[in-house]
């Protein structure tokens, strides 16, 4: 079945049409968006657009994707950490190492495939075969709670949160360096890396705003244990903007400093970012009461707080 979206554009005039569609739809390679371009899939007002045409600002893009040729994802069955469950919604506690869903590389072990088995094949199906209930995802090496969808309709309520940023979302990290403020905002849009397409980065030009809060909660000289809550939910969004202030997370392979210090090293479970996704709090797409959900520090998180 043929998949449609639209975008109306706002703020990005002058980006060509497949660097655009490329900042909205990261999940697909620019490449591939200009096959699409070029078989006529993207359209304005019914007109089909050349891979050169610069967007305007109130530009209603329609884009029509092939119909996508998946293989089956494999019910398995693996230990799961389930902090709530109902009908509609799962919370889970993941952990590190696990990747959200299958993906090149990522064929099986996947959380999607343990919960396939755990719910039976009882998920939403609104992005597909390969990515069933999921709403939203946190990082192979972040920790911590996600909530998952078993239900279209209830997928539709809590992506309607997460597109209006009014879900509850507080992490736990370790920085490097010590932090000066006690309280502070990362308040700079994040789009695509202009060099390295599987990187993030702050960036005036084409990307969208994003928003960090965060608090110290303890110091310990040369590193820092704050919370983060999230105003906005863009890719890596902590990671880039903790790099971007001089205080990576530690661990970060990507956007701080990766090599973690010998006494470290010995800490079972030390492997990327020290970061830790805690409280996820959501309207629930039911009964309309607020519902949240807390995942516990694991173990490597608290044996470095120990240490330090």
């Amino acid at each position: 079945m043929e998949r449609k979206k639209s975008f109306e554009v706002e703020g990005k005039a002058g980006l060509r049409i497949d660097r655009y569609l490329a900042e909205e739809l990261p999940e697909l390679s620019r490449s591939y968006l200009q096959k699409v371009i070029k078989e006529g899939g993207v359209c304005l007002g019914g007109r089909p657009l050349k891979a050169n045409y610069k967007v305007n600002p109130g530009d209603v893009i329609e884009l029509a994707l092939p119909p996508a040729v998946e293989t089956e994802v494999e019910p398995e069955d693996l230990p799961l950490d389930i902090l709530y469950e109902d009908s509609d919604l799962i919370f889970v506690n993941k952990p590190k190492g696990m990747v959200v869903h299958p993906s090149a590389g990522h064929a099986s072990g996947t959380l999607v495939n343990g919960l396939l088995y755990h719910c039976r094949g009882e998920l939403s199906g609104i992005n597909g075969v390969m990515r069933p209930g999921i709403v939203h995802r946190i990082d192979k090496d972040t920790t911590g709670v996600l909530v998952v969808c078993k239900n279209d309709r209830a997928h539709n309520g809590v992506a309607e949160q997460l597109k209006v940023h009014s879900i509850t979302r507080r992490y736990r990290a370790i920085v490097c360096g010590d932090l000066k403020n006690d309280t502070g905002t990362v308040d700079a849009a994040i789009g695509r890396h202009p060099v390295d397409r599987k990187r993030m980065a702050v960036t005036a030009k084409g990307g969208k705003r994003a928003v960090t809060h965060y608090r110290v909660l303890e110091r310990f000289g040369t590193y820092t244990y704050i919370e983060c809550e999230l105003e906005t939910g863009r890719t890596h969004q902590i990671r880039v903007h903790m790099g971007s202030i001089g205080h990576p997370i530690l661990g970060d392979e990507v956007y701080g400093r990766g090599k973690l210090p010998s006494w470290m090293q010995g800490i079972r479970g030390m492997q990327g970012q020290v970061l830790h996704a805690m409280v996820l709090g959501v309207t629930h797409p039911s009964t309309g009461e607020y519902l949240e959900v807390r995942a516990p520090l694991p173990g490597y998180f608290l044996e470095l707080l120990k240490k330090m």
